[in-house]
């Protein structure tokens, strides 16, 4: 099928595309599409890693300011300010060099669905996390965390079901103001995120008072009223409700359990280890909506229950029961592993089977030989 997006954000059209559409003549001819996409994940993931190193529970920026070295902070300004560069010339440079393909969109979008919960999870660092008197809860976390994938998720049901991918205002907004976070962090210090700002409140809580905003009262909307659009205009994908509805089931399963842990869990489990818990939330995520992209790009039908979700269950009872006593912790950690490397194999197994059926390699522009 061929790929068809629509923005009508006005600081992506009338600021970001005239620089990227200067920055795109820079990139030689002879690279990849793919490589652009890839390379701008493994900087967001090595930024992730690299603040992990200096702040592994989230309480860095809380209680010892000076913990996290100002460097890090003017890095991962300039690593999120490259990964959104080349996440939004990948495919101007397919266009130009005529190599846009199914996978190459996949790539992306797949990359993307794994990318938006590490964007978050980096700059929880900078909030930090509630010690009393300033940061924010564990608890607000996991519901930013949730309400960022669910208007992703939206985007791409709705592409499953009117063909085409309007992209949320929010994207290009979010990742301005998280460079924008960074650099000051990076120049003033995390002190400046824990002053009040106006009446009371701190730039975090303004942050997440828009976030929820934007995602309820604009993108939500949006998604509904284009649906409806496609409906009216007889142009929708699908035209049972039950087919629309179908990819939904198992992204609302997996919060549905997700939070039945969160909440039930006998050693708190979201409070001891927020950064393995949230870690696990966005690769799970990620491999549920992945799904979802195949099957709209192919135009075949979700399965109703997404695998992952029966040891889901099963490790949420386990530890809500008490079964798992102690264990709670050391069990997440070998399910967080277990979960990521089955997230790459699948993501590698796709890539190479796509790579083969359209002979084309995925991180060259040149054409494979037929055997």
């Amino acid at each position: 099928s061929q790929y068809s997006a629509v923005d009508t954000n006005p600081l992506s059209v009338y600021i970001m595309q005239p620089i990227w559409n200067k920055i795109i003549k820079i990139v030689p001819l002879w690279i990849a599409p793919n490589l652009l996409t890839f390379s701008g994940f493994v900087m967001i993931l090595f930024n992730y890693f690299l603040i992990s190193f200096y702040d592994w529970d989230y309480t860095a920026s809380g209680t010892s300011p000076g913990l996290v070295p100002s460097w890090v902070w003017l890095f991962s300004a300039f690593t999120t300010f490259c990964a959104y560069a080349l996440d939004s010339i990948d495919g101007k440079h397919a266009r130009r060099t005529q190599s846009s393909t199914p996978l190459g969109e996949l790539f992306d979008h797949g990359l993307d669905s794994w990318a938006t919960s590490i964007f978050v999870l980096s700059f929880f660092s900078v909030c930090s996390r509630d010690n009393g008197k300033t940061g924010v809860s564990v608890y607000t976390m996991y519901i930013y965390l949730t309400i960022v994938l669910f208007n992703f998720m939206c985007s791409h049901w709705e592409k499953y079901n009117t063909g085409v991918l309007f992209l949320p205002w929010g994207y290009d907004i979010s990742q301005v103001v998280l460079i924008a976070a960074y650099l000051l962090t990076g120049t003033v210090g995390v002190e400046v995120w824990q002053k009040p700002l106006l009446f009371g409140y701190y730039i975090t809580d303004v942050l997440v008072i828009l976030l929820i905003g934007f995602s309820l009262f604009l993108s939500f909307p949006q998604t509904l009223y284009n649906i409806h659009r496609a409906h009216l205009k007889k142009t929708l994908k699908n035209d049972s409700l039950y087919e629309g509805l179908l990819p939904l089931v198992s992204p609302l399963l997996l919060f549905v359990l997700l939070t039945v842990w969160v909440i039930l869990s006998p050693s708190n489990i979201l409070a001891k280890q927020p950064r393995l818990f949230l870690w696990m939330v966005g690769v799970a995520f990620s491999n549920v909506i992945c799904k979802v992209i195949i099957c709209q790009m192919s135009s075949t039908r979700p399965e109703l229950f997404h695998w992952f979700l029966f040891p889901l269950a099963l490790v949420v009872y386990a530890a809500i029961s008490g079964l798992l006593g102690c264990m709670e912790e050391a069990v997440l950690g070998v399910f967080t592993a277990l979960l990521t490397a089955a997230h790459v194999h699948y993501g590698v197994c796709v890539g190479r089977q796509l790579s083969e059926h359209l002979n084309i390699y995925i991180f060259s522009l040149k054409k494979r030989v037929q055997e």
